[in-house]
């Protein structure tokens, strides 16, 4: 049964602007695992690879309906699958099946989320 979809747009210069401004920006959204990915890419791939996931993880506070302030960043995690889908693993949700996607333009970083309860399915 589906339980919320969350959807968050984000500019890239916006994120990029930050990274200048504030050097625990990286830190504070980012779990180690994360970092460790962003930290191997090149400059401007690094700065779509954070706009995607502070998306995705605004996308999935709205789909739960509490927004981040019952949630921290360093709860969510996007990582991928062996083909290279993202894949969200957040704690205290593991009872969810959630449904990702993360998509980039030139200015633009855009993730959805689709939140689907496993408790309630229904055997037949």
């Amino acid at each position: 049964m589906i339980k919320g979809i969350g959807i968050d747009i984000v500019e890239i210069d916006r994120i990029k602007q930050i990274i200048k401004r504030n050097t625990r920006f990286v830190q504070r959204i980012l779990t180690k695992n994360e970092q460790k990915r962003y930290d191997q890419l090149t400059k401007h791939r690094g700065v779509e690879f954070l706009a995607g996931r502070f998306a995705a993880k605004e996308a999935f506070s709205k789909a739960v309906g509490t927004g981040l302030g019952k949630l921290s960043f360093q709860d969510i995690e996007v990582d991928t699958n062996k083909d290279g889908a993202p894949v969200m693993n957040v704690k205290g949700y593991e009872h969810f099946i959630i449904w990702i996607a993360i998509s980039h333009s030139k200015r633009q970083a855009v993730a959805q989320i689709v939140l689907e309860d496993r408790a309630n399915d229904i055997i037949t």
